[in-house]
């Protein structure tokens, strides 16, 4: 149980963080919100299994959640070049799942690239290829936030 509140406290304190704007504008028109669903597979009364995004309550290790951040421009102008930054919680890796294409970071956030793209520095000097469970934080730039509109992000994730 002591885990299980270290990783929800972990993911609280990672859904409070601000995202990151790129470039000198008034980003305080965007509204953010951020949570964490489990995914559970439910058997209806036909047998059939359907996938479902549910509040997370226990959690164990393998199990699978989806971060998800809504963004929402409540101002006046559109907004450019907004960057939506999300650290993951070291209780969690990037599910292989996740969108290829999706950019992270590898090295907290320092550098960034699709997964495909990043390496790992070995201790000898060498360098490998990162994998999902190197992933210290994924981002989305998004070039144009009109005013009044709002978006989801999500990425997918499994406990270690």
């Amino acid at each position: 149980m002591k885990s299980l509140t270290k990783l929800m406290l972990a993911v609280a304190a990672t859904l409070a963080l601000p995202a990151v704007p790129l470039g000198a504008q008034n980003t305080s028109q965007v509204a953010l919100t951020g949570d964490v669903k489990a995914v559970k597979v439910v058997t209806d009364a036909d047998g059939k299994e359907r996938t479902e995004l549910v509040d997370p309550t226990t959690i164990v290790p393998g199990d699978r959640l989806v971060f998800g951040t809504d963004y929402a421009n409540k101002g006046a102008d559109a907004v450019t070049n907004f960057t939506v930054t999300n650290p993951l919680p070291a209780a969690v890796r990037l599910s292989p799942e996740a969108d290829p294409a999706l950019e992270l970071s590898v090295d907290g956030g320092k550098t960034w690239g699709v997964l495909g793209a990043l390496t790992i520095a070995n201790s000898d000097g060498t360098s490998r290829p990162a994998t999902h469970a190197d992933v210290t934080h994924v981002r989305w730039v998004l070039a144009s936030i009109a005013p009044g509109a709002s978006g989801r992000l999500t990425y997918p994730a499994i406990i270690r």
